[in-house]
């Protein structure tokens, strides 16, 4: 059988089975690179082919790959080409491996792999991370970066919220926030941030308005503090995946129901309208 034919017959087969365009696709595509490496359909064939996808793609697409060849052994199955040894398709019987299934009709499936899932500390700052940051970048008397990890883990706030705050608010020890919904939400700064904040913007020459400010004394971005926190990762070796911005909120929320185990007075602090976002 010629192999075009065979690939424009599996796309009818996929298509009256109600998949869409676009999955069709990516099963042929599949279905294309495993010919590519292999010219008979084989137990061996199929097991090299997955060995290779892991070594060449990550997880989710070693998986759409496997789904696709698995769609293309039922249309084999069902069109009784895997039996026809002129087609050259003859797939040999062996016993069941830990990548094999065989269903019980006799069907030969690859098994999706299992996608190890990122726990949501991992990619949380660490505590002994953050501690260590403050203190490079304190030694490194890079003091405005200091100052803006400081204001996002003391107080839980928003990139956006941080961009807010000004000296007159350091001077009264909170910012009133309002919603779009008339709510007011107070974001209070800690005492001993105040006694060491106050007099390093006052050098700057901010004795009042905003805080953190560019050379060119505009408000900077939250783009802009997304990517430096990236660098700094890179600079002190802290993996740039829990280095973002609402990474020093998420600590936030974790060391204060570490002190005092209330998540409704959390979820006020934090600005949630429903408790059960603070618990995801």
């Amino acid at each position: 059988m010629n192999f075009e034919t065979l690939i424009s017959d599996f796309g009818v087969y996929l298509e009256k089975q109600g998949h869409a365009a676009s999955t069709i696709r990516v099963y042929s595509c599949s279905v294309r690179l495993f010919f590519a490496h292999y010219n008979s359909l084989s137990v061996e064939h199929l097991q090299s082919y997955q060995r290779w996808l892991l070594e060449c793609y990550k997880p989710s697409t070693v998986n759409t790959r496997i789904l696709g060849m698995n769609r293309f052994l039922d249309f084999m199955q069902n069109s009784g080409l895997l039996d026809n040894e002129k087609a050259n398709f003859q797939s040999p019987i062996s016993a069941p491996t830990d990548s094999l299934r065989i269903t019980p009709t006799g069907h030969y499936r690859l098994r999706p792999i299992r996608e190890q899932k990122h726990t949501y500390l991992d990619t949380v700052i660490s505590q002994k991370d953050y501690d260590r940051l403050k203190r490079r970048l304190k030694k490194d008397e890079n003091y405005f970066w200091y100052f803006i990890v400081r204001f996002l883990a003391s107080t839980g706030a928003r990139v956006s919220e941080l961009r807010q705050i000004k000296m007159e608010d350091l001077q009264l020890g909170y910012l009133d926030l309002y919603s779009k919904g008339g709510k007011i939400r107070r974001l209070f700064f800690p005492r001993s941030l105040c006694g060491e904040a106050i007099p390093y913007f006052a050098s700057r020459g901010i004795d009042s308005g905003f805080l953190f400010l560019t050379r060119r004394r505009t408000c900077i971005s939250a783009r802009a503090i997304e990517m430096q926190l990236k660098n700094i990762a890179k600079r002190y070796r802290i993996n740039p995946a829990t280095m973002y911005p609402h990474s020093f909120r998420h600590r936030y929320a974790i060391n204060f129901l570490k002190r005092f185990n209330d998540i409704s007075l959390l979820a006020d602090l934090l600005g949630h309208d429903s408790i059960e976002t603070t618990r995801g």
